[in-house]
């Protein structure tokens, strides 16, 4: 199982900003936000609760566990 998320369908449909600018709503650095959104590191449990009262969505609408087909 991999773990996705929404984080980029999130600020491009629902907050219309750039990455800089949605890093610093979500109060997290501008490249980590980035290896978030990219799927190429998983958030710890703190920061995606934080992303998640930030967002105001659930925790499991933004990241998810999906079957890995590799």
């Amino acid at each position: 199982m991999v773990v996705k998320n929404s984080l980029k369908e999130t600020r491009m449909k629902i907050f219309l900003m750039n990455k800089k600018e949605f890093a610093q709503f979500l109060q997290v650095a501008e490249q980590q936000y980035g290896r978030y959104e990219n799927l190429s590191v998983i958030p710890s449990l703190e920061v995606a609760l934080k992303i998640s009262i930030a967002l105001n969505k659930p925790v499991n609408e933004i990241f998810w566990f999906e079957n890995d087909s590799s």
